[in-house]
């Protein structure tokens, strides 16, 4: 007879060896969970930093540079937008948030294709939303709660705002940043997988 079954035949309640395993492994996996206070919610650079960036005005941008840039990476960008109107929003915003965080658009564009297949109604399996994969407590933790993180601009100023942050952080270092912006410090695979998208599909002209 198993173990189980004898359970069954004399009591609802499994041997009190196996209880006990089981809540040692409960404990266990418990303390691998990360801690909230390890939320980057509670990092108060970063949340001063986009506090900034939403509150400042997009610059200006040279039309001529961005009408080049434009015709070269809407062609690559067809495959995975269909829509011609909604590309073009994607590129320019692109370009306009790349240039206001000073980053490589190019390098925005791996990100996002990385992030969400440039689907801007993507939802992750934890909650993360649109191109660049916004987690939507930042709008709790800035008081912002009727930005929509679907809308391209908002979504891109956010998610090149982390970035930029990060970069900051690791002085410059950009394969320390990307698994700081994927939440897998200490771990190449997302940066490389950045990489490989950006130079098979991104790299400049």
């Amino acid at each position: 007879m198993k173990w189980w079954q004898s359970c069954n035949s004399e009591s609802s309640s499994p041997p009190p060896l196996l209880t006990l395993l089981w809540w040692l492994a409960l404990l266990i996996s418990s303390a691998a969970l990360p801690s909230e206070t390890n939320s980057p919610s509670l990092d108060p650079a970063l949340k001063s930093a986009l506090s900034r960036a939403l509150s400042q005005q997009a610059a200006g941008v040279d039309e001529y540079d961005l009408q080049v840039w434009l015709t070269d990476y809407d062609h690559r960008l067809r495959h995975y937008v269909k829509d011609p109107k909604e590309r073009s929003e994607i590129l320019r915003y692109v370009w306009q948030e790349a240039h206001l965080a000073k980053l490589e658009p190019e390098l925005v564009l791996a990100v996002i294709h990385t992030e969400s297949l440039f689907d801007r109604f993507a939802i992750s399996r934890v909650g993360a939303r649109g191109l660049m994969q916004i987690m939507p407590f930042w709008l709790e933790e800035l008081n912002r709660p009727y930005d929509n993180l679907f809308q391209i601009e908002t979504n891109l100023r956010f998610g090149c705002t982390i970035l930029r942050h990060y970069l900051d952080i690791e002085q410059g270092q950009l394969t320390p940043a990307l698994a700081r912006y994927n939440g897998s410090y200490g771990s190449n695979r997302y940066p490389n997988k950045v990489y490989e998208r950006l130079r098979r599909y991104w790299y400049k002209s």
